[in-house]
């Protein structure tokens, strides 16, 4: 194999057979962040309950668990709800995500005019309070929109890490110059929310979030949507 050599010269000089190359960028990955503090106020109420069913539904199932589990207790857990999204009280936040997620597809260049979006899941999660709560890399099987809505968290929580979703990219990858910078051979970011940051992105995106200490309280919302053909949809509901 023949190696492609760099032109070291000091000089001013174009070296021979040199072009000038235009850069494009395709196939990029869109991330939608804002703040939405209007919801927060609300949602945190209504959060509440379904926290405490979790936090009740998650000791209880520690009891039968092996005395070791006893031990450790909820450390590296997470109460997790039921879904919400039918949740009258929360109707402005979902109405709000869901135009948002419509606007974000729509952005994106899709043609949704002969479809609907429907959430597939919406629940509320806060991580335990002994620390370790944390989700491994993961994505969210046949959705199109997956996101987040920050409850509670701060710089000494966790947050959310999104990871490169292109397998060829992956399996290709080299080293980088600098890994405090986000460059095209970036493979990874994180992004630091604050109570009230919601966070819109391609369903297919792997996503995880980092090992929070414990120190503070970390809720959020997570959300995915599923975009569906009208006339597939009208069928179903008519059964």
């Amino acid at each position: 194999m023949n190696d492609i050599k760099q032109g070291g010269s000091s000089t001013p000089q174009k070296p021979k057979g040199h072009v000038n190359f235009k850069s494009q960028f395709y196939f990029q990955t869109p991330v939608w962040a804002a703040e939405a503090p209007m919801f927060l106020k609300n949602a945190l109420k209504v959060t509440d309950k379904y926290i405490k069913k979790a936090d009740k539904l998650l000791k209880d199932k520690l009891k039968n668990e092996p005395k070791w589990k006893k031990d450790i207790g909820t450390f590296g857990l997470s109460k997790h709800s039921e879904s919400m999204s039918n949740d009258p009280k929360l109707k402005d936040l979902v109405q709000f995500i869901g135009q948002r997620s419509y606007e974000f597809l729509d952005w994106s260049g899709f043609d949704l005019k002969n479809h609907s979006l429907h959430f597939t899941e919406f629940w509320v999660q806060e991580f335990s309070e002994k620390g370790g709560g944390h989700h491994s890399t993961h994505a969210h099987w046949n959705q199109h929109i997956s996101g987040f809505y920050f409850l509670k968290c701060s710089e000494k929580t966790s947050y959310p890490i999104f990871h490169d979703p292109r397998p060829g990219s992956i399996m290709t990858k080299l080293p980088l110059k600098d890994q405090t910078q986000i460059s095209m051979g970036t493979s990874m970011v994180n992004y630091k929310p604050q109570p009230g940051t919601i966070i819109i992105f391609p369903g297919y995106v792997p996503h995880e979030f980092a090992v929070d200490p414990g120190l503070e309280p970390f809720r959020f919302i997570h959300f995915n949507i599923k975009v569906v053909e009208t006339a597939i949809s009208k069928e179903k509901s008519a059964k």
